[in-house]
């Protein structure tokens, strides 16, 4: 059907989904279904997966990276990235180290991976904010930054040694086998849904997403909120320092390389919009857990690191594309 003017009406829906529908339809479920099935796909590939051990094991391959990604939701939400969140753990790592030589005991040790963390995460706010400089090119920039000085203070050597109580920040275990970095995911996890879902701020986050000249229009202080998403990034890039060096037990410049790929694609795997203006927590949790069991499954099969950087390459790549692929077939249909 066409009118005068030639050109096909557009179908608009007389009434929303229902709730429902609406789950049934939702991504979340879908994550949750692949998590499932490859859950049961790594306890026929290997015979150890099942142990409670190996189980609490697999929730590393996840946690400290979720960390960085629960807060890297909402600035990619406002429609903004930050791509040196690995380079802000090296350097926060780095920094810890170095405090050690001169006897800096655990509480000291926080406070400066969480300072160093929030300096850094200011330093990119404040790029982006006040200058106005496009934030993928800004973290790029600062990637190389952030790393380039662990390199300069550490070459190939390492700091050692730290202190026994420090150490079960990223190793020690609550109950049994659940993990004290485990209990760190959910609690942070609890807190971003509810900052992002249930509070003024998050309702913030999202229109400005979808469109900033309107929120501005609206009286949202945009350069402000952004500014919070930056600081937040980098707390808790500082924080996932601080687990990730307790657990490993020593600082070295390539310490949490690249994982700045990773923690994007669990963001956009858990269905968060690239372009800004959509996405949940709930499907960040998922994600993360899905690319927990996917590598640490790949892991006991003894596939080789590289291997499981294409599949997360390859991963990212197909989660931007596919939705992409999709709209435009039925667009073309629609035509």
């Amino acid at each position: 059907m066409s009118t005068a003017h030639g050109t096909r009406p557009r179908h608009v829906p007389d009434r929303l989904q229902s709730r429902p529908a609406r789950i049934l339809h939702s991504w979340e479920l879908l994550l949750g279904a692949i998590a499932i099935l490859i859950f049961l796909a790594n306890t026929q590939a290997s015979p150890y997966f099942l142990d409670p051990w190996n189980l609490s094991d697999a929730t590393f391959n996840f946690t400290e990276k979720a960390f960085v990604a629960f807060a890297m939701a909402l600035l990619i939400i406002s429609g903004e990235i930050d791509l040196s969140v690995a380079g802000i753990i090296a350097l926060a790592s780095t920094a810890m180290g170095w405090a050690l030589q001169f006897g800096v005991g655990t509480p000291g040790l926080v406070a400066i991976g969480l300072a160093v963390g929030l300096a850094c995460g200011a330093f990119n706010g404040i790029l982006v904010t006040r200058l106005g400089l496009p934030s993928i090119v800004v973290t790029i920039g600062t990637m190389s930054l952030f790393r380039g000085i662990s390199y300069i203070v550490l070459g190939d050597q390492a700091f050692n040694g730290y202190p026994t109580d420090f150490a079960f920040l990223g190793r020690g275990y609550v109950v049994w086998v659940i993990s004290f970095e485990l209990v760190l995911f959910f609690l942070f996890a609890a807190i971003y849904a509810t900052i992002l879902h249930f509070t003024n701020f998050g309702r913030q986050v999202y229109a400005i997403g979808n469109n900033p000249t309107a929120a501005t229009f609206s009286g949202i202080r945009v350069a402000r909120v952004k500014m919070i998403l930056f600081l937040l990034t980098g707390l808790m890039s500082g924080i996932a320092a601080i687990c990730l060096t307790a657990r490993l037990g020593s600082t070295r410049p390539s310490i949490a390389f690249a994982w700045e790929l990773e923690i994007v694609t669990m963001v956009v795997l858990g269905g968060v919009s690239i372009l800004g203006g959509a996405g949940s927590i709930l499907g960040v949790v998922l994600a993360a857990i899905v690319i927990g069991l996917v590598t640490f499954g790949l892991g006991l099969l003894n596939v080789p690191g590289i291997v499981m950087s294409i599949f997360v390459g390859a991963l990212l790549i197909g989660v931007i594309a596919i939705p992409r692929l999709i709209r435009l077939i039925r667009t073309g249909k629609a035509a």
